[in-house]
């Protein structure tokens, strides 16, 4: 249980530092979510997807192991949009 705690933490910190950096260097607000969503979810099920079995099988085989670190990583991936918007509303043109 202490593996999937650290590596919880260890996707939202990951997504949050990528997103943050996406943010300020494409000055989008979005994009990291989009991103994630878009390819690394497909990603993943392709990675681990095994064709000798059926369909519903390949998507039941998916544990709350394997599902909670990509839903911590996607809550970084927004929390780090929401950081950046928050700093642009602060009045940072950086950002």
């Amino acid at each position: 249980m202490i593996q999937v705690i650290v590596a919880m933490v260890l996707f939202f910190i990951m997504m949050f530092g990528i997103g943050f950096i996406l943010n300020m260097l494409m000055k989008t607000t979005w994009f990291p979510m989009y991103l994630f969503i878009i390819v690394l979810v497909p990603l993943m099920i392709w990675g681990t997807w095994d064709k000798t079995v059926s369909f519903a099988d390949n998507f039941t085989a998916f544990t709350i192991i394997d599902i909670l670190p990509a839903i911590t990583a996607l809550i970084g991936a927004y929390v780090s949009g929401w950081t950046i918007q928050a700093l642009r509303k602060g009045g940072y043109k950086m950002f």
